[in-house]
């Protein structure tokens, strides 16, 4: 991603979030928070690269960082649950015309969409420069790094919606939340873990075929 595009995706976020927290009221404040952790991952991608850093040391460290924070931008597809909240039905089955209603959707889909799309990309990109680094750039390497990752990621999707931790409470007070997460494995975690990998999988996937195919119409004769 060139220079002018990361910035119009930072000027996006500043603005967006300055937005919400203006105009995003309970019970769906929570939205300016959640989209904040969820840009987070894509900043700092943007600092990672082949050479970049070209410590190790300074690479590693901000690769685990990343990984720490990533699971916050597919994060808010799960919060689209909330807008049950807005009684989006009437009482003869049919879904409200309500503006509040819609805005909120609006609201909602605006920050789901640019965190979970951008958010892939960066998965794309940090896994292919994890395998430039470990496997000079092997694709079976890479295939293998994206499920591992994203595999992580369905486990820390489960943390943070089920076991409401967030990853800036993983920094703040890690003891409070050992327990939780060493009894949290069960049937019911594996199968949510299991669906989120092949959302993710799949949906990663699509996005790859359209960065990476580009797609030639015919022209009549």
């Amino acid at each position: 991603m060139n220079r002018r595009a990361r910035w119009e995706i930072r000027i996006f976020f500043v603005a967006w979030l300055i937005f919400l927290y203006f105009r995003a009221k309970d019970p769906f404040s929570f939205l300016v928070l959640n989209t904040f952790l969820g840009y987070i991952p894509i900043e700092l991608s943007f600092h990672l690269g082949k050479t970049r850093p070209k410590s190790a040391w300074l690479f590693w460290p901000l690769l685990l960082l990343w990984l720490l924070f990533y699971p916050n931008a597919p994060y808010l597809l799960t919060d689209l649950f909330h807008l049950s909240l807005l009684q989006p039905y009437a009482l003869s089955g049919l879904l409200r015309v309500t503006p509040h209603l819609w805005i909120y959707f609006t609201y909602m889909i605006i920050s789901a969409m640019s965190c979970t799309l951008l958010g892939f990309w960066s998965l794309n990109y940090v896994s292919q420069v994890i395998s430039q680094r470990i496997a000079k750039g092997n694709g079976i390497a890479r295939v293998v790094i994206v499920v591992i990752l994203t595999f992580l990621t369905s486990v820390g999707l489960y943390i943070g919606r089920f076991l409401r931790i967030h990853t800036i409470y993983l920094f703040i007070n890690p003891e409070q939340f050992i327990r939780p997460i060493m009894d949290m494995w069960t049937s019911n975690m594996w199968i949510f873990v299991g669906l989120l990998t092949f959302i993710q999988l799949f949906c990663y996937w699509i996005l790859y075929l359209v960065m990476h195919n580009t797609v030639q119409s015919e022209l009549p004769d």
